[in-house]
């Protein structure tokens, strides 16, 4: 993954240059096809995901509670609960390319970067006051 991509998207954009290289070198970019599943509800999690390109939805007991798109991320809520399991499953809507990262290096990110852990947080934060 080129560090200098993750300057574009808003999670990573106040980040140093060595940040952001530390965290490219923690990702892979992938291309998924329209009708994949990104994650599965009440699986467990071993990835996050940022969407670069493309669209999603999310759903919850089978029904669509929001849409994504470019810099929005998934997978943060299953990786940082106890039991690590899905919350929502997340389907692509259009052809995606999307950075991923796995469980470990999203935990060091998490405690090795504050800038991004708070965003993670505020996103989390408002995504489960949704579901309230």
């Amino acid at each position: 993954m080129d560090a200098a991509d993750l300057k574009s998207i808003p999670l990573f954009d106040s980040l140093s240059a060595k940040e952001r290289d530390a965290i490219a070198s923690w990702m892979d970019v992938v291309d998924l096809p329209v009708g994949k599943r990104l994650t599965d509800q009440g699986v467990l999690a071993y990835e996050f995901l940022v969407i670069k390109q493309g669209t999603a939805e999310v759903l919850q007991d089978g029904r669509r509670v929001r849409d994504l798109g470019p810099g929005d991320h998934v997978g943060e809520i299953g990786l940082l609960q106890d039991d690590r399991r899905r919350t929502a499953d997340v389907v692509t809507t259009s052809p995606m390319q999307a950075i991923v990262m796995a469980g470990p290096q999203f935990r060091a990110m998490m405690r090795d970067m504050p800038t991004v852990a708070e965003r993670i947080r505020e996103t989390i934060r408002s995504r489960l006051g949704q579901q309230a």
